[in-house]
């Protein structure tokens, strides 16, 4: 992970307030406002909708994009300038508002208002590894299978790729109400392949109970699997690597704040520092 001082107060900021943030707290949405307001020069957007949000990103011009969100609106920006080939030149700021903020606290984004806001105008921009699955997708803090913490979404029909998109606009509009959330349930032991950069950690004769995939240091993630056991409690397995892969029968997986899937088969790779998030100098 490394620092790269940045001259905050003198950048134009692209301040992009996530809706469910202004549904959740809007007085901590304005506290956030008026900080950054205050030290720097402002253009505000307020999407209704991804597709208004991923459009503010596009046309950032030289404005250095602040989020003010949770941990989805988070990862949902890094995944737009992921696939638009432009974290390497973007340095990410977060106001964490909403009910999501576990991400943000790993990383060490202060979760107050004006905590968070004078960090992104006083701040430096420190560079993470990044885990990028063969879909494209992007993983910043943690894969866990199998997913606990979150009821999976309802997975679109095939061929109704306009259901996909209305499901996830009301999953951006509707506001998140963590002490409404019903847990998943524990789907017991799976029988699961894990290969570390082609070497296999665990095979499908040894029945699992959870996998999780972290971003170390050095451009490798950190691996553990937790074998079933009967009786005493297995050790758990542990291994590092570049590249992961994760295969056999159907299986959900939680990656930072969202819940993917049913597939056979994953693999994440870690890009190097490849994104960038402006954090309180040390």
């Amino acid at each position: 992970m490394a620092e790269v001082a940045t001259s905050a107060t003198s950048d134009q900021l692209l301040v992009v307030i996530d809706p469910v943030a202004r549904r959740t707290d809007g007085e901590s949405v304005r506290i956030a406002k008026d900080v950054l307001g205050a030290g720097a020069q402002t253009k505000l957007c307020l999407p209704d909708g991804p597709e208004e949000f991923a459009r503010a990103l596009a046309r950032r011009g030289s404005r250095r994009p602040v989020v003010i969100g949770d941990d989805r609106a988070l990862v949902r920006a890094v995944a737009l300038l992921h696939r638009r080939r432009e974290l390497a030149a973007c340095a990410l700021s977060l106001v964490p508002v909403g009910g999501a903020l576990d991400l943000a606290r790993s990383l060490g984004v202060p979760t107050g208002a004006v905590a968070a806001a004078r960090a992104v105008l006083e701040g430096v921009e420190r560079r993470m590894d990044l885990l990028v699955d063969d879909s494209d997708g992007v993983v910043l803090g943690a894969v866990r299978i199998p997913p606990l913490g979150a009821a999976p979404a309802p997975e679109a029909e095939p061929g109704r790729p306009w259901l996909r998109t209305c499901q996830s606009l009301v999953r951006t509009l509707v506001p998140s109400r963590p002490s409404r959330i019903v847990s998943a349930p524990e789907t017991g032991p799976a029988r699961l392949r894990v290969e570390v950069d082609g070497k296999t950690l665990v095979d499908l004769h040894q029945s699992v109970r959870t996998v999780s995939v972290v971003p170390g240091a050095s451009g490798t993630a950190r691996v553990e699997v937790r074998p079933a056991s009967v009786g005493a409690e297995a050790s758990p397995l542990a291994a590092e690597g570049r590249t992961v892969t994760v295969s056999g029968a159907h299986f959900r997986y939680r990656a930072d704040a969202l819940v993917s899937g049913p597939v056979r088969t994953r693999t994440w790779e870690v890009r190097e520092e490849a994104w960038g998030i402006v954090l309180p100098a040390r």
